[in-house]
C-alpha cells in the first residue's frame, strides 16, 4: 500500500461503498472534476470516509446514514445533508428514520438546526418522489 493513498483492492472496496451509498452518477461527476490540486483531498475522503468509516462491519449503512444526517444537520452542512438525504434511497434509511434522526438533532443540537434540516429533508424527499 502506498504511504500517501490507499491503492489496489482497499481503494476499490472503498469506491464500491461510495458508489453504493452516493450512486454512480454522483461519484462519476465528482471524479470528473477532480484536479491535481484537490486530488489528495479526494483521496483522503475515499480512504478515510469510504474505506474506513462507511466500510466498517459494526453498523449497517442505514445506521451510518442516520448518524451522518444527524451530524451534518447539527453542523449546518446543508449541501452535504441534502446529498445524504438522497443517499437514503440506497442505504435503507426511511423517511421515518430521517424524521427520528432530526428529532434527536432538535434536542441535542438545537431546534433551529433541526427546523432547517426538516425543511431541506422535505424538499429533497419530495424531489425524490417520497413524502
Amino acid at each position: 500500500m502506498n504511504a500517501k493513498t490507499n491503492t489496489g483492492s482497499a481503494r476499490d472496496a472503498a469506491m464500491t461503498v461510495r458508489r453504493k451509498v452516493l450512486g454512480d452518477e454522483h461519484v462519476d461527476r465528482a471524479e470528473a472534476v477532480k484536479t491535481g490540486f484537490d486530488a489528495p483531498f479526494q483521496d483522503l475522503i475515499v480512504d478515510a470516509a469510504w474505506g474506513r468509516v462507511w466500510s466498517g462491519a459494526h453498523w449497517s449503512l442505514r445506521q451510518r446514514s442516520c448518524v451522518t444526517l444527524a451530524l451534518l444537520a447539527a453542523l449546518g452542512h446543508w449541501e452535504e445533508f441534502a446529498m445524504h438525504v438522497r443517499a437514503t434511497a440506497r442505504t435503507g434509511a426511511t423517511a421515518d428514520d430521517i424524521r427520528e434522526t432530526l428529532m434527536h438533532v432538535a434536542i441535542y443540537a438545537g431546534v433551529p438546526a433541526a427546523n432547517h434540516a426538516f425543511k431541506i429533508a422535505r424538499q429533497t424527499l419530495a424531489a425524490m418522489g417520497e413524502d
